[in-house]
């Protein structure tokens, strides 16, 4: 069956192509006697405008751009899905890129995408930090991000409270009396090192005590393992706290060559939660994160950001549970 197009109803109504899209597109302009006749074609011939030429007309292209950096796909699977359920119902398209440590920051990225005239732009990056956020604002489009807190003209967010997170576990341990804890940096990603850092930091100082602790990989070292093996010779911390499993099994198998037992020596806790983490043996404990609903909710805000709804506040803060594993058993 022949596909209908704009000439076939321009033609059926007897007016210009013009005319027709100005019909299509809401235009005030069209006189109702014609905008009649125009939209009596188009149901008679069962016409669908396409959604790009329609969103050209009205400087809107009913796409949305999503950045997400290639060394976080393991963790992002979920939020994609959630993303892509809520664009669904409310007739976005997704346009997926993704930024390359060393090669393609988010700034290039985030530059390409406006330039192909996306309605707006969602960008799920925790290691964004206040220069690289400061540098969002210049462009006038709607952005969400997932993963920091901020709120700047044009940007809502949506994330989970890191800092919160750890103030909470740690405080925990120190009502036990148990003092010697450790977060490891994560090289990869300074935000979030200082979302635990500042966490600790806190919990520490609600029981009169600094927090100091924190475990720097040096440069030298390729791996976390390679340190951490060496380390852990000389140190031996209550409880380590890292960002990601891949760290925290680095622990683990450090801990496991210096004859260091987790649980029973040395705790562990991890706070991104991934499959692998009830994989290894032990299991590591960690923060459960609705990663589902971080993509869901950016969605939705970016709609609302659309269509000029009301929105209650421009940081969404979502909620986490500790998932208790092997790794730990004070908590």
């Amino acid at each position: 069956m022949k596909r209908v197009t704009i000439y076939d109803v321009a033609k059926d109504s007897g007016v210009s192509l013009a005319t027709v899209s100005r019909v299509i597109n809401g235009s005030e302009v069209v006189k109702e006697a014609t905008r009649l006749k125009v939209e009596e074609s188009i149901e008679r011939l069962g016409y669908k405008p396409n959604a790009i030429a329609q969103g050209l007309a009205l400087q809107k292209t009913t796409t949305i751009g999503l950045v997400i950096p290639e060394a976080s796909f393991t963790y992002v699977g979920q939020i994609i899905n959630g993303l892509l359920d809520v664009s669904r119902i409310y007739n976005y398209n997704i346009m997926l890129h993704t930024t390359t440590e060393g090669i393609v920051d988010v700034s290039e990225i985030v530059d390409v995408i406006i330039k192909s005239r996306v309605d707006g732009v969602i960008i799920y990056n925790d290691k964004l930090l206040k220069d690289e956020l400061d540098m969002l604002t210049k462009y006038n489009i709607p952005i969400v991000i997932i993963g920091n807190k901020v709120s700047k003209e044009g940007i809502c967010s949506v994330y989970v409270d890191i800092e919160k997170a750890i103030d909470e576990l740690i405080k925990q341990y120190l009502q036990k009396g148990i003092k010697d804890i450790a977060v490891l940096e994560d090289r990869k990603n300074k935000y979030a090192t200082s979302q635990m850092v500042a966490g600790a930091k806190k919990a520490f100082e609600e029981y009169g005590m600094t927090f100091k602790n924190i475990i720097e990989i040096p440069n030298e070292y390729r791996t976390s393992y390679k340190f951490l093996k060496e380390y852990l010779k000389d140190h031996k911390h209550q409880l380590i706290i890292a960002n990601r499993d891949s760290q925290v099994m680095a622990i683990c198998n450090a801990a496991n060559e210096n004859g260091v037992s987790v649980p029973d020596e040395m705790e562990v806790v991890c706070v991104i939660d991934t499959k692998y983490n009830s994989m290894v043996r032990p299991q590591i404990s960690s923060f459960v994160i609705p990663s589902y609903d971080l993509g869901a909710v950016s969605m939705r805000v970016m709609t609302k950001m659309l269509q000029d709804e009301t929105i209650e506040s421009k940081e969404k803060k979502l909620t986490y549970v500790f998932k208790s594993r092997q790794s730990t058993k004070v908590v």
